[in-house]
Formats: structure tokens, C-alpha cells, sequence
């Protein structure tokens, strides 16, 4: 994989191409909005960049889709095939978007939450990668392992799995976050106490499985605290402590003993 071009300029596509940057030939990079491709490109020692996928350079050994899902299909149709490998990143699109329109592709989907704004290194990141066939997935294989040592195979139902649990683990525990943000606020008390309490329980994991880990009034069935808790809330913050608790409780039933 020496020379590679990344479509995109967003959030995934930021981390990918600082990633490569410095073991293999980024040759160019395309976004929509060319002063985007031009701010990634720079950042990266890159010189070309481009908002015309029709100017896309012909003769690169891969081609990254970094877009958004709903418009993967949409690149892969305005680009005539060229014997290169092509891959998309993401967790819940088939492969098979790509069948009748390249020879030589697959997925290389990293399991990690990205921004912009700030470069996240991949070198631990688990990146899950499929392929056509077999030599394709030795390639989608090499180019992952520029990346991370991380790099495990997994298929596009796999794949949505692993897509439903990190927006559990990601998407929900930062908005369980927020809604706790906005209790403090109420209180005129700052986030920033929880900020130790997070970062211990997400150590914890290095020890302990999740469910081993768990604390708090709903794994001890409190009752009595869960109750008080609920009558300080409203909205959706009460529909949504009500319905955790109970999934809390009903995960870890009170023995006989306890009873």
C-alpha cells in the first residue's frame, strides 16, 4: 500500500489520514468542500487535494470511502472502477455496496468515536475488516495493519452488531452524561466532580467485566432511593432512570438470602 487516497474530510477520514501520513503516501484527498480537502491535505504533507471526484488520481493502490453513510453509494457509483482496492469505514453499511461496481473491495471499520477537531492515534484502535475474497481481504488486511495492531475480521452482520454496541457503549453513556450535566447545572454544581468517578469506572474495565462492575441503588434493588431519585426528575430524564433501573434490577435479581 504505497500510495493511497482518502474520500472525505470529516471526522473518520481526519484520524485515518494522520494515521497513514507517516507509513505510507497519502496522494490525495477529496471532500465536497475543497477548502476542507485542503486543510486535511495540508495537515498532512499532502499535495493534492480536490472537491471533483471525476479528478480523483487514477493510478493510487487504494481508495478509502470516509464519507457518510448515506451518501457511500453515491461515490462508489460516480467512479468508474480502476483495479484498485476500495474500502468504506463504516460500522452499518454492507459490503456488498460495492458488488457490480469494483473488482477489489471491502470494509475497514475502526471501532472508535472520532472528531474533527481532534486526532485521535489508532495504533490500539480494533479495526474490523471484509472482503470480495481472499487476496482482496490480505489487502484490506495490510491496509489496516499500517494503521493498528488491532485487526480482526468480522462480516457485515457482525459488523452492525458491533456498530449497535458502541452506540450503546459511546453514544448513550455520552448522553448519560449530558443528562447529568444538566441535573448539576440545575444545582448549580459543576460536571467536572463526575469527571474522576467516569474515568474510574471506565478503568475498571480493564479488571472487570461490565456487569462485575456495576454499583449504584438499582443493582442493590433501593427502592427507597430509586424512588426519591425519580421525584426529583421530569421528562425524559424520569422515563429514562425509571426504565435503567429496571434493567439494572432485572439483570441482578435479589437472592434468597436477600430477599
Amino acid at each position: 500500500m504505497e500510495r493511497v487516497v482518502i474520500i472525505g474530510s470529516g471526522n473518520v477520514a481526519t484520524s485515518l489520514a494522520h494515521g497513514l501520513a507517516p507509513r505510507c503516501q497519502v496522494a490525495q484527498i477529496y471532500s465536497r468542500h475543497l477548502a476542507h480537502a485542503q486543510a486535511l491535505a495540508a495537515a498532512i504533507g499532502c499535495a493534492d487535494a480536490t472537491d471533483d471526484l471525476d479528478a480523483l488520481v487514477p493510478d493510487a493502490d487504494a481508495y478509502i470511502i470516509a464519507v457518510r453513510d448515506d451518501v457511500i453509494a453515491d461515490v462508489i457509483a460516480a467512479v468508474p472502477d480502476n483495479g484498485a482496492l476500495w474500502v468504506h469505514t463504516s460500522g452499518s453499511k454492507p459490503m456488498d455496496l460495492f458488488a457490480g461496481h469494483r473488482a477489489r473491495y471491502g470494509v475497514l471499520y475502526p471501532m472508535q468515536s472520532f472528531s474533527r477537531q481532534v486526532v485521535t492515534s489508532l495504533d490500539e484502535v480494533h479495526f474490523f475488516i471484509e472482503a470480495c475474497d481472499a487476496a482482496t481481504l490480505a489487502s484490506v488486511r495490510s491496509l489496516g495493519e499500517l494503521l493498528s495492531i488491532n485487526v480482526h475480521e468480522a462480516d457485515s452482520n457482525q459488523r452492525r452488531q458491533l456498530h449497535v454496541a458502541a452506540v450503546f457503549s459511546c453514544n448513550y453513556a455520552n448522553h448519560m452524561w449530558t443528562l447529568a450535566s444538566e441535573v448539576l447545572t440545575q444545582a448549580g454544581l459543576p460536571f467536572d466532580a463526575m469527571k474522576p468517578l467516569i474515568r474510574t469506572t471506565v478503568e475498571k474495565l480493564d479488571r472487570l467485566a461490565p456487569a462485575q462492575s456495576q454499583t449504584g441503588p438499582a443493582v442493590r434493588h433501593d427502592t427507597q432511593v430509586i424512588d426519591s431519585h425519580l421525584a426529583m426528575l421530569d421528562g425524559d430524564k424520569r422515563d429514562i432512570y425509571r426504565l435503567l433501573s429496571q434493567s439494572i434490577m432485572n439483570r441482578n435479581p435479589l437472592d434468597d438470602h436477600a430477599q
